[in-house]
C-alpha cells in the first residue's frame, strides 16, 4: 500500500515516527517555556474578569443612586406642591359660606399633609439608600484600583517573559510546523489527544531498560523489536503512549 503523500512527499512510517519524536522534544520544550509563565497567563485573565464584573456593578450602582436622585427631586416638588395647596385650601377656609365646605377644605388639607409626611418619609428612605450605595460603590471602586495595580504588576512580568522567549518560541515553532508537515493528520491528532490526555504532556516516549519511558512499566522483547523496526506506530498497553526506540548519535 502506498503511502499517503504529506506536502507532496512520499514519507515512510519511520521517517514519521522519528518526527513525531522530534515534534515531542520540541514541545516539551515550549512547555518548559510556558511552565516559566507559570499561572500569570490565568491570573491575567482571572483579574481583566473581575474587573470587568466591578466596573459593571459599579455602573449599575452609580445608574441606582440617579434613579434614586431623580425620584428625591420628584418628591421634593410634590411636597411644595403640596405645601402650595395647604395654603390655598387654608385661605378658603377664611372665605367659605358654610360648614360643609369648610369641612371640604379640612380634608383636603389634611389629605396634602398626609401626602407630605409620605413625601417625607420616603426622602428619608432614598437618603438612607443613597449613601449606603455610595458607601457600595466606593468600596468597589477602591477594589477595582487594587485590582487595576496588580494587573498592570501582572501583565508587566508576562510581558516581560514573553519577551525575553518570544526568539526561543519562533524558532521552536518554525521546527514544530516543519515535523508537523511530515506527519499524516490522523498522527497529529492521535499525538495531540494523547499530549492532553497525560500529566507531563509526554505523547512520544522512548523505552528505556526494557521500560516505557512513560509510565515505567516492562515492555515486553517482541514489542520492542517493533519499536525499533519502525515499520507501525506501538503505543504503550499500560498508559497509552507512543513508543520509539532511541534514536543512535
Amino acid at each position: 500500500m502506498a503511502q499517503k503523500k504529506t506536502n507532496e512527499v512520499d514519507y515512510s512510517m519511520h521517517d514519521k515516527i522519528m518526527a513525531l519524536y522530534e515534534l515531542q522534544k520540541i514541545d516539551s520544550k515550549i512547555d518548559e517555556i510556558n511552565k516559566i509563565k507559570g499561572e500569570l497567563p490565568l491570573e491575567v485573565e482571572d483579574l481583566e474578569d473581575e474587573i470587568a464584573g466591578l466596573t459593571t456593578r459599579i455602573e449599575n450602582i452609580n445608574a441606582e443612586i440617579d434613579e434614586l436622585t431623580d425620584l428625591t427631586r420628584q418628591r421634593k416638588r410634590e411636597i411644595e406642591e403640596a405645601k402650595m395647596k395647604i395654603a390655598k385650601y387654608t385661605e378658603q377656609q377664611n372665605n367659605v359660606r358654610n360648614n360643609r365646605e369648610f369641612d371640604a377644605l379640612t380634608k383636603e388639607i389634611e389629605y396634602q399633609e398626609l401626602e407630605i409626611e409620605l413625601a417625607e418619609k420616603r426622602l428619608k428612605q432614598y437618603s438612607v439608600d443613597i449613601r449606603n450605595k455610595k458607601h457600595i460603590a466606593e468600596e468597589a471602586e477602591t477594589l477595582a484600583a487594587d485590582r487595576n495595580i496588580d494587573l498592570e504588576a501582572k501583565r508587566k512580568e508576562l510581558d516581560g517573559i514573553e519577551a525575553e522567549t518570544a526568539k526561543e518560541v519562533e524558532t521552536l515553532r518554525a521546527q514544530e510546523a516543519k515535523a508537523q508537515s511530515v506527519i499524516d493528520e490522523r498522527l497529529l491528532t492521535a499525538y495531540n489527544r494523547i499530549r492532553s490526555n497525560v500529566h507531563n504532556g509526554l505523547a512520544v516516549v522512548t523505552i528505556k531498560r526494557d521500560a516505557c519511558g512513560g509510565c515505567y512499566n516492562r515492555i515486553p522483547p517482541q514489542r520492542q523489536v517493533e519499536v525499533r523496526q519502525g515499520k507501525k506506530i506501538i503505543v504503550c498497553e499500560y498508559c497509552g503512549r507512543i513508543l520509539v526506540a532511541e534514536p543512535e548519535e
